[in-house]
């Protein structure tokens, strides 16, 4: 008589946090850190994380690597992982390199556009002007780097989509850390005029735009801001 089967086990919350995956551990850091729910200078601790995400700390420890390796963590011997705090130097650095990536990107992204490429570009934009509507300032704030990004990656080209990827989310956390208001850094109007050009298929002004859009995000910035200490299982809650 064949012995029966145990009952396949309940996928309770609990089971479900400790199925996470890299990538998804990866994800849920990097939007926390787009979103400003992790503030620059805050510490990862592996002990902390491994609870909250149900994961081994070799497992978190990968993830906070991959982070180091695209500049949004620093690892410190002895002391542990940091959500990357970029200096000044740094800071013009990255926006130097903006200014050579970005109307490569927008000449690209011209050349190659399909209805479904400005298709995806409008709609990104609709989601960006629908969190202002609603003043949701966490999603304005990772929409408006995301714009990006996504641009980047319907160029075409994953070297640039890559490049683009860490060069927001360092500027997401220039942002908060020099206090630039979300309103005046990333604001939507300059997106959408972004997005006509392309539309038109106007190579030069959007490249135009998009450098004066740069221009813009880097001189709100201010020299000055705070760490503050906060709950990592608050922030990766839900």
């Amino acid at each position: 008589m064949p012995t029966p089967r145990a009952p396949k086990p309940v996928a309770t919350p609990a089971r479900l946090e400790r199925e996470n995956t890299q990538d998804e551990i990866y994800e849920k850091i990097y939007v926390a850190i787009l979103e400003h729910r992790l503030h620059p200078g805050t510490k990862l601790g592996e002990e902390r994380l491994a609870e909250i995400f149900g994961a081994s700390r070799a497992r978190i420890r990968e993830v906070l690597a991959r982070l180091a390796h695209e500049q949004i963590v620093e690892l410190f011997p002895q002391r542990g992982a940091y959500v990357a705090k970029p200096t000044i130097e740094q800071a013009r650095d990255v926006f130097e390199a903006r200014r050579l990536i970005e109307p490569a990107v927008m000449r690209r992204l011209v050349e190659t556009l399909t209805p479904e490429k400005l298709a995806r570009l409008r709609e990104h934009q609709e989601r960006e002007l629908d969190a202002r509507r609603r003043d949701d300032k966490r999603a304005v704030i990772r929409l408006s780097g995301e714009f990006h990004s996504l641009a980047a990656e319907l160029a075409g080209n994953t070297a640039l989509a890559r490049s683009m990827r860490e060069l927001s989310v360092l500027t997401c956390l220039m942002i908060f850390l020099y206090d630039a208001p979300t309103s005046v850094s990333c604001r939507a109007d300059e997106h959408s005029k972004i997005i006509e050009s392309v539309a038109r298929r106007d190579a030069a002004r959007a490249q135009k735009l998009m450098l004066e859009h740069l221009e813009h995000i880097e001189g709100s910035m201010k020299l000055d801001g705070a760490t503050e200490e906060v709950d990592l299982a608050a922030i990766f809650k839900g």
